[in-house]
């Protein structure tokens, strides 16, 4: 793999030395090459350069899961700062963002319906239709709009090394979320990092099922990929139903998920066990929250293919570590060893811990942000001594494999006793019955927080709260069994389908 620190050049590689591999596809869609993606992006740039949009200014792109996305991300980041938002944002919510970002110019597909188009003429931001051009190729497109005057001179062409690539909010659970600009160098690193821990080679050839305005779905599904010069298979997002049709017309040699999807995934592979067999994978990833090690080893057993566990997070331009892929050792329960940064463990004062120890997870390298944009309390808070503290806590074993015990702000302090709701969800996923659990603190009256689980059975099955308690129970100190157990069909999730333990008691109705 030839060095780059550019996303446009990047792709200038691939278009030089293989113009005729195929960089993005889509279900039933014609391909797009190295080639004519390069020349996509040049074009991109000039078009964005002419409507007064360039290096340093901010375009927010609001569309669907499709290669027009993908494509459109890449391009735009190649001569501006692509921030992608999630289309199912209400105005209010496109009014902080936009805001916050103090966008220039707004990417919408033409002729879509989004509150986004209403929030930009009121905030004064320059509207750009972008027309897909499917006959040229999967992603393809052409982009329109009135914009300003053209820039020039230091503002035109394509981005440096140090230019923002990608800005992205924080989730944003418990604070105002905080905007993370990520440069080339942050992005490209992250991106060469996850096809070297993946040995992604050309002739790959990726199921796109994440979102396109989360850094899982951006850097691993997008960018890792064609820092080899490989194919994507782009989705029109995770649809459980379509998944197997998209595998047997793709025939991926693998693809990413987040836990919950994989879930699904299995829960539907009885009826599609040929579609399996006859498009066997290299191996599957699972990133963005934490993988039961039970289903871990059902999907192993149900595809024959390694499930490579890796850990990652807005702020490092995703990966920070990752089981490896075989023959070398896969630790289940584990996230893996460092696959880009450095990877330490820390304790409140700053100083760094000994293997075995539990303490705050931080990291330092090329691929982690350089800071939060316009906040220096959350820049005091969050750098230490140079290392980035992830708010993860964890430990490290001697050969330098990570386990996690849950976001610090997770964990559950029921009268002192600190416990990890990712110990209980793992002891929970034990009992034949559960199919997916979520262990969260939920308000005490005494104790400040007492534990509680959601719950969702596999079918076919009944279980009650007291029986899982007592199950529970035979494995757990009885200060860590939940007190509260809620079955349902179905546990709210995130934006990008992970389940969130963060404000859920509220969600649930849990009050004190």
């Amino acid at each position: 793999m030839k060095k780059f620190t550019t996303l446009p050049e990047m792709i200038a590689i691939h278009a030089k030395d293989t113009p005729s591999a195929i960089a993005i596809t889509a279900p039933s869609a014609q391909p797009l090459t190295y080639q004519a993606l390069n020349a996509l992006v040049e074009d991109t740039v000039q078009t964005l350069n002419r409507l007064g949009v360039g290096r340093g200014d901010r375009v927010g792109i609001v569309m669907p899961n499709c290669p027009e996305m993908a494509t459109a991300f890449v391009a735009v980041a190649s001569g501006c700062t692509a921030a992608p938002l999630n289309m199912a944002y209400r105005a209010d919510e496109f009014e902080f963002y936009l805001g916050d970002l103090k966008a220039k110019a707004l990417v919408v597909a033409n002729g879509s319906e989004t509150p986004a188009r209403a929030v930009a003429a009121k905030l004064g931001i320059a509207i750009l239709e972008l027309t897909p051009a499917p006959e040229n190729g999967a992603g393809s497109f052409s982009i329109s709009g009135a914009g300003t005057a053209g820039v020039s001179g230091a503002h035109a062409g394509l981005a440096q090394t140090d230019d923002i690539a990608l800005i992205l909010h924080t989730s944003g659970t418990t604070s105002r979320p905080k905007i993370v600009p990520l440069t080339h160098r942050n992005v490209c690193a992250s991106a060469r990092n996850i096809s070297t821990t993946l040995a992604l080679r050309q002739e790959d050839r990726e199921l796109h099922v994440m979102p396109l305005f989360h850094i899982h779905g951006l850097i691993a599904g997008v960018l890792a990929p064609m820092a080899v010069g490989s194919q994507i298979f782009c989705t029109p997002g995770f649809n459980a139903l379509k998944f197997y049709a998209w595998m047997k017309e793709c025939r991926p040699t693998w693809y990413t998920a987040v836990p919950t999807m994989h879930q699904t995934i299995l829960s539907r592979a009885a009826g599609n066990m040929d579609v399996i067999a006859a498009n066997p994978l290299r191996f599957i990833r699972s990133s963005s929250s934490s993988m039961p090690t039970q289903v871990i080893a059902e999907l192993e057993k149900t595809f024959n293919a390694p499930l490579i566990e890796s850990y990652g997070m807005t702020e490092a331009a995703h990966q920070m570590a990752s089981n490896p892929l075989p023959p070398a050792r896969r630790v289940p329960g584990s996230v893996g060893i460092a696959a880009g940064p450095e990877i330490a463990i820390m304790d409140n004062e700053g100083k760094l811990l000994k293997s075995g120890a539990i303490g705050e997870v931080v990291i330092r390298g090329e691929n982690v942000t350089l800071g939060y944009e316009n906040n220096p309390k959350a820049n005091a808070e969050a750098f230490v001594n140079g290392w980035f503290r992830t708010g993860d806590q964890g430990s490290l074993s001697e050969d330098g494999y990570l386990t996690l015990t849950g976001r610090l702000k997770e964990i559950i302090n029921r009268g002192g006793e600190k416990i990890s709701p990712l110990e209980v969800d793992e002891v929970l996923m034990h009992h034949p019955a559960v199919m997916q659990v979520v262990t969260f603190a939920m308000p005490h009256e005494k104790l400040g927080e007492d534990v509680a689980a959601a719950v969702v059975l596999r079918e076919g099955f009944s279980l009650d709260e007291q029986a899982l308690r007592e199950f529970a129970a035979t494995r757990l100190a009885a200060f860590k069994v939940p007190r509260k157990i809620l079955f349902m069909a179905e546990i709210p999730k995130g934006a990008t389908g992970k389940l969130q333990r963060i404000g859920l008691a509220a969600k649930l109705g849990l009050n004190a």
